[in-house]
């Protein structure tokens, strides 16, 4: 598989605007997943790596997954988890339906291995992913990983009324999915990252809690984990403000990090260029400072609140830092678009391999095991 992402996907990809590749894999990994000796092949080249562990009262086979905005409407759901993954989470997902900012708004960085995006949650909504997501699931189209599920507050909606926005996407979703992410840190949807400040991120989970213990009561079943998707763009305090409040309200974890709006020096004028458009920042740039905020909610919880590390994970090397830093899980989206499929298994072997080479015998024992160095 990675011969051929190499030889035909990847020189396609890098010649088309960004938006349309990104929509046409989508749309080969559904087809993919339509037939059965497509979907067996699909398997078949990307075994997945076994590195279970337990999180969140949830089994994962290995800790990578994909990070949401590859699949916004929920299209891949069992496509995803055919790569190898570990675990899937969809979305952002926003109450109403939008179109998003206007195009173009999606640029890679080739040189940097890096994404800008400004895409502004472009979704179909939570009633038609609700659907889409049950249908699946009627049909025997899952995948065997947890899935879970990013919310975010549609663009009309005020920040006086997210907790309403976030609360009815949540009770909409919850019958489908197993654990949520609160976005409050994309930073394409405006004043959303107002809502990472104490009092407006207490409403919004006060309100994604009561909606999740009614569904809950209803179902006859536990309550789903809730986490809270942070910005690197943060000071230390803020991080840990952040953090403060999901612990009180009663989150399961965190994800570290979302996108940036700050941006490296390149003296390459087409980088430059590039990295001048408005939009959040992913990929290699964002490796250093999302593991700088995983140590730091790591050393502030005393290693005590479960961590899922994004941003910039291209290879072993960032996923290990990453999980000595503190993190428990890990999620790749540029990694995926640059260097295709086979990221997957690669990482998750190399993870295996360092740990053998640390002498330890499960991931459990390498999670902030540079936070004791």
């Amino acid at each position: 598989m990675g011969l051929l992402w190499s030889l035909f996907a990847k020189p396609l990809i890098a010649i088309q605007d960004s938006e349309k590749a990104h929509r046409r894999a989508v749309k080969a990994l559904v087809i993919s997943d339509s037939f059965f000796l497509t979907r067996g092949l699909l398997k078949l080249t990307n075994r997945r790596a076994e590195l279970p562990s337990e999180r969140f009262g949830l089994s994962f086979p290995n800790p990578l997954g994909i990070a949401a905005g590859m699949d916004k409407d929920a299209k891949a759901v069992r496509g995803w988890g055919n790569l190898g993954l570990g675990f899937v989470e969809i979305g952002g997902v926003t109450m109403e339906p939008q179109e998003g900012n206007p195009k173009p708004r999606m640029f890679r960085v080739n040189k940097l291995q890096a994404l800008v995006n400004r895409m502004g949650f472009n979704n179909l909504g939570s009633l038609k992913v609700a659907e889409r997501l049950a249908k699946a699931k009627a049909k025997g189209k899952w995948p065997n990983v947890p899935v879970a599920a990013n919310i975010g507050k549609s663009e009309k909606t005020a920040n006086e009324d997210a907790a309403v926005d976030y609360s009815t996407t949540l009770g909409r979703l919850w019958p489908h999915v197993d654990l949520f992410i609160i976005n409050v840190s994309s930073p394409n949807t405006p004043g959303l990252r107002e809502l990472q400040e104490d009092a407006a991120l207490e409403d919004v989970l006060k309100a994604c809690f009561r909606a999740n213990r009614e569904m809950a009561e209803k179902s006859d079943a536990d309550e789903k984990p809730i986490l809270v998707k942070i910005s690197p763009d943060l000071s230390d305090d803020e991080i840990t403000s952040v953090v403060d409040v999901a612990r009180a309200a009663g989150c399961a974890g965190i994800v570290a990090t979302n996108t940036t709006t700050t941006r490296p020096t390149s003296s390459d004028a087409k980088v430059k260029s590039q990295l001048e458009q408005a939009g959040g920042l992913s990929g290699r740039p964002l490796a250093r400072r999302s593991s700088e905020v995983i140590r730091i909610i790591a050393e502030h919880t005393e290693g005590d609140f479960p961590i899922i590390g994004v941003g910039g994970i291209s290879g072993v090397d960032d996923a290990w830092e990453k999980i000595t830093n503190g993190a428990c899980l890990l999620q790749i989206y540029s990694a995926l678009i640059f260097q295709g499929p086979a990221v997957v298994r690669r990482i998750v072997k190399g993870l295996k391999r360092k740990l053998s080479e640390n002498g330890l015998s499960s991931l459990d024992q390498a999670v902030g095991l540079a936070l004791s160095q």
